[in-house]
């Protein structure tokens, strides 16, 4: 386990993916922000793992939604475990789901605001510290639904495929500064939020599995790490297939 010069802050990491993820950041030796909404103890049982593990990490309230809260976030990880934010991954997510004849201006909005804008904000806010530094990873979770469609998610689907669009272009202005900014597009994985979903659907992925959140994390932790220094603006898909 090697030292950072930085910490590493994670929306939306008080289960699934997002605890995965701090999990494995913590392991090659990051100090974890791990930014929860309303899930307290899931967020305190995964600071308590980590450190279980020899690793550091704090617990952060917070909802991204909220234009204050990338401001927040930072000053609270970066007080907390004394180093700037130098790794970001935008996790935080929900889903609405509904046709789109039917689909709310509510549902709308809130999973573009959480899934997208948050992300926005976040990543703004990041690199703030990260072009001070001259070096930085940002990783934004998308989905396989921005790249292919699947009925009754257009607002889902709209955010995901945004957030690429952004993570490309981000990436590409701030290349020459050392950091890179990349999107990890996860297609079905085994966690709550897909726990209700027909398990009939798996067959339509190549692998006849689900992806663990496992999976996910060991390739945003390849994203964040030295290794990956010269890989910036790419999408890499953990989906058994399902967008081949």
């Amino acid at each position: 386990m090697s030292e950072h010069q930085g910490c590493a802050l994670v929306t939306g990491a008080s289960r699934g993916i997002g605890a995965a993820i701090a999990r494995a950041l913590a392991g090659d030796g990051w100090p974890v922000a791990v930014n929860y909404l309303s899930n307290r103890d899931g967020a305190t049982r995964v600071v308590e793992e980590i450190e279980r593990d020899g690793g550091r990490a704090v617990s952060l309230a917070a909802d991204v939604r909220e234009p204050r809260a990338p401001d927040e976030l930072f000053a609270a990880a970066e007080s907390e475990l004394h180093a700037p934010v130098l790794a970001l991954v935008n996790n935080a997510g929900v889903s609405r789901d509904d046709l789109v004849p039917s689909l709310g201006d509510e549902e709308w909005s809130v999973v573009l605001d959480t899934n997208l804008t948050a992300a926005f904000r976040m990543t703004r806010r990041a690199l703030k510290s990260m072009l001070r530094a001259r070096t930085g990873r940002i990783v934004n979770i998308s989905s396989v639904v921005g790249l292919r469609a699947n009925p009754g998610q257009a607002n889902y689907a709209a955010a995901k495929a945004g957030l690429i669009a952004l993570t490309k272009t981000t990436a590409i202005e701030v290349a020459r500064r050392g950091i890179t900014v990349n999107a990890v597009a996860p297609g079905w994985i085994d966690t709550e939020m897909t726990a209700e979903v027909d398990k009939e659907l798996l067959q339509a992925v190549p692998a006849r599995r689900a992806g663990s959140p496992e999976e996910v994390a060991a390739c945003v932790r390849f994203l964040v790490s030295d290794e990956a220094s010269y890989v910036t603006g790419a999408v890499l898909t953990v989906d058994g297939g399902l967008a081949a």
